[in-house]
């Protein structure tokens, strides 16, 4: 378990920057277990594994290559995004198990919002009822693991048509907003970070 975990609530922050920002965080030598809870303007970025004819038709929408795991997907307003700068070697975790431990935190919170979802083998990521709800895409370094998550909320998901969301064509996506109504951010929020104490 982390002892000395800090969570920090970031708001609307750019993803270049918050890319720039993990990067050096994870390579200092006083480095601090954190997770970040953010939201980021209109956006798809590129995983490592990112096939460009996944982009269907970005638009307007900036495009932006990322080092994190994973296919292509959309971050946007009413997202909310976690992640995870940790020191999985103090951990003691393997990457399987960080993943693992991510996807079970995310079935505890939506459990929480009364919301049944369930894991696809080899596709990461958490669905409801034959739509994604959340992606997982992570990157350890030297030990050290950043990126994360990105659920849905409250959004428009009509991005996610000008993609094939985590390279699967015709995937649909779904957001808590639809499934519970009742959800506030702020309740969201709160879950995450109790929860997310208990999980590391």
């Amino acid at each position: 378990m982390l002892e000395d975990l800090t969570f920090k609530s970031l708001g609307r922050v750019s993803y270049f920057e918050t890319l720039q920002l993990m990067q050096s965080h994870v390579k200092q030598s006083n480095f601090k277990n954190e997770i970040w809870l953010l939201e980021h303007a209109p956006v798809f970025t590129l995983g490592t594994a990112a096939d460009t004819k996944h982009l269907l038709d970005p638009k307007d929408i900036p495009v932006i290559n990322s080092d994190r795991g994973g296919e292509v997907t959309y971050h946007g307003p009413g997202q909310l995004v976690i992640y995870f700068l940790l020191d999985v070697k103090k951990l003691g975790f393997s990457p399987n198990r960080l993943v693992t431990t991510i996807q079970n935190f995310l079935k505890d919170l939506l459990k929480e919002l009364l919301i049944d979802c369930y894991f696809i083998k080899g596709a990461p990521g958490v669905y409801v009822d034959g739509k994604k709800i959340a992606s997982i895409g992570l990157r350890i370094s030297q030990g050290k693991s950043y990126h994360g998550v990105s659920l849905n909320f409250d959004m428009d998901l009509s991005p996610f048509s000008q993609i094939n969301p985590c390279g699967y064509e015709g995937l649909q996506v779904t957001q808590i907003k639809d499934l519970n109504g009742e959800a506030s951010k702020l309740q969201l929020e709160k879950l995450v970070i109790d929860l997310l104490k208990k999980a590391f």
